[in-house]
């Protein structure tokens, strides 16, 4: 898995990227920590009160005077009830407000993430994979969910429980107090140097994870395969491996977080041990009067809510070791800018379907030695149909990618309808080419809904129409469709999906090998439809027979990235040995399947 370079990348921009999904939250999460922060208070306070009760009730108690006592104990009471009321209100208040903040946030990433994703260009889909990108619209964004959940309520209800607890311990011995002061660099210290070492593990668990959910897709989309040959073994050993990498990392990781557990214990514990002795001595020094009993059950108190602060504060550090690897990977695809954008102002109308490539040479990354497409010329008339022959990687499928702009070429320029394809507003471009894919995607819905895909607004007659015109005898639109069109056989689904791209009412038709799974004869009646319904279309066609493309007005023969012949049926076959062997090849005894 290809390391991202945001991994050098400081928290501070990965905040700020993230902290713009908080957007309409933003008044709950402010809500939230303030309503914790009153309730907090409320808490501290309680201890305090209780004191001062407890002592006025053994001075009353001394005097005698059993009515004034009575009437303290209600005023107290009140206050503390009060307190009490106080706390609760705020504290149910500040749960609903912090789990509508984080909610609300990990939507808003999740939509943030996916709109970014849909303008994508292809390359920058290829960076990521499909498996990385869904564990982070998932896994990641949980992850991060959680965290802000902690900072908007417990990241703030333990530090101020913390510093109030203190505060409140000073009010009442200072000696005592310190002995906490002392203990917070030493979990500072060990708490940073667990934080510095569980990182990375983190880092690379995520990434392991990405591999995981990779070998689950191939595995779910590849059943069919895997069951033929008999690979279910296998594939849970490869699986069982991946499992096994996530589960090694994740076990370092939490041995390690595991230590603020003894580290925050030892230092606790041993400032209660000292509270208790200190505590004690200065209770039996009566002549001094330095701490009385009362006092030290709330420096008790005190020291508890301190304790749970701790608590509270180690596992706000273990959520947030872990969100700081996911919210880095969120970061990476809010961060990244498509390498293929629409130019401002650009052309708004592709007037019609020719096509021109002029010196065009293309590579799928920068960095790699050989180009793909080497040198490309050629022109394209509107209206025309061409077909495409060649081997398995002669790059038929790239050179047909340049034309609605899925790629950008590296060298030289690709024309429609007389302009660079890179002067058009892309939405405009994409418009006027339907592409129609070997193994294209049907969604779950209905049948209607997947072809308004090609036309949100086509009526129920133009959908049977052009379901007649790619074959295909489907009356029932409001038939269901599940994921993937896996209730259609491949034929059917090609079908399917040309019927779609007609739709569309494109300039440009492209067909990538989208009649493999249709008989010859379906095909040429397709073919026969396409000549007949829609002549002023460009209609490029990749196929693998030649029965398929002899009737075009142009074929191209691609070798290795380069178009080594151009000519009509006629011409090639006189010509061209690469078209005469797959022609003879496949039309043994005669059998011409035009």
């Amino acid at each position: 898995m290809r390391q991202t370079k945001t991994e050098k990348t400081g928290f501070i921009p990965v905040i700020k990227t993230l902290g713009k999904s908080v957007r309409e939250y933003k008044k709950p999460s402010f809500l939230a920590p303030l309503l914790v922060a009153i309730e907090v208070v409320m808490e501290c306070l309680i201890p305090y009160i209780m004191t001062l009760l407890l002592d006025r009730i053994k001075t009353i108690s001394e005097s005698g005077n059993t009515e004034f006592l009575i009437q303290e104990i209600l005023k107290y009471g009140g206050i503390l009830l009060g307190l009490a009321f106080v706390s609760l209100l705020c504290g149910v208040a500040a749960g609903r407000y912090c789990s509508t903040a984080a909610s609300g946030f990990a939507k808003n990433l999740r939509k943030d993430m996916f709109t970014r994703i849909q303008g994508f260009s292809f390359s920058n889909i290829d960076k990521f994979s499909t498996s990385s990108l869904v564990t982070r619209l998932t896994t990641d964004v949980t992850n991060v969910e959680m965290s802000y959940m902690m900072i908007v309520r417990t990241a703030i209800r333990a530090p101020f429980m913390l510093i109030f607890s203190l505060v409140m311990s000073f009010t009442i011995n200072a000696q005592m107090a310190l002995i906490f002061v002392g203990t917070v660099p030493i979990l500072a210290i060990g708490l940073t140097l667990i934080m510095k070492k569980a990182i990375p593990f983190f880092n690379r668990i995520f990434h392991k994870y990405d591999a995981l959910n990779e070998s689950v897709q191939e595995n779910i989309h590849g059943m069919r395969v895997v069951k033929s040959y008999v690979r279910e073994d296998y594939e849970k050993e490869k699986f069982s491996k991946a499992s096994d990498n996530v589960k090694n990392d994740f076990t370092k990781a939490e041995k390690l977080i595991a230590l603020n557990g003894p580290l925050m214990n030892f230092c606790i514990y041993a400032g209660l041990i000292l509270i208790y002795i200190i505590g004690s001595m200065l209770i039996i020094n009566k002549n001094e009067q330095v701490l009385k009993l009362a006092e030290l059950q709330s420096f008790m108190t005190y020291s508890f809510q301190m304790l749970m602060s701790l608590m509270m504060l180690s596992m706000i550090m273990v959520m947030i070791i872990m969100s700081v690897a996911s919210a880095k990977r969120i970061y990476e695809v809010l961060n990244e800018n498509s390498s293929i954008v629409s130019k401002e102002n650009g052309i708004t109308e592709v007037k019609d379907g020719s096509i021109e490539f002029k010196d065009v040479s293309f590579k799928y990354s920068k960095d790699a030695k050989n180009f793909v497409l080497s040198d490309v010329n050629l022109k394209i008339e509107s209206g025309e149909t061409v077909g495409i022959l060649g081997a398995t990687g002669s790059s038929k499928t790239t050179l047909v990618n340049l034309i609605p702009r899925l790629y950008d070429t590296v060298e030289g320029e690709v024309k429609v309808s007389g302009e660079n394809v890179k002067d058009y507003e892309l939405n405009a471009l994409r418009n006027s080419v339907a592409m129609v894919l070997q193994k294209n995607q049907l969604f779950s819905g209905t049948l209607r809904e997947n072809m308004q895909w090609g036309d949100k607004n086509a009526s129920d007659e133009e959908i049977l129409h052009a379901l007649k015109l790619a074959q295909i005898d489907f009356t029932d639109l409001d038939r269901h469709v599940e994921q993937g069109g896996a209730n259609f056989s491949g034929g059917q689904k090609q079908r399917l999906c040309i019927a779609r791209a007609l739709l569309k009412k494109p300039k440009i038709l492209i067909l990538d090998d989208s009649t493999s799974a249709v008989d010859t004869k379906t095909d040429a009646l397709i073919r026969k439809s396409f000549r007949e319904y829609i002549p002023e279309t460009t209609k490029i066609i990749i196929a693998q027979r030649v029965a398929s493309v002899q009737d075009a007005d142009k074929i191209l023969i691609m070798e290795g990235g380069k178009i080594t012949a151009i000519g009509n049926h006629e011409q090639l076959l006189k010509d061209n040995e690469v078209y005469q062997e797959l022609y003879y090849s496949q039309n043994k005894g005669g059998d011409d399947n035009g």
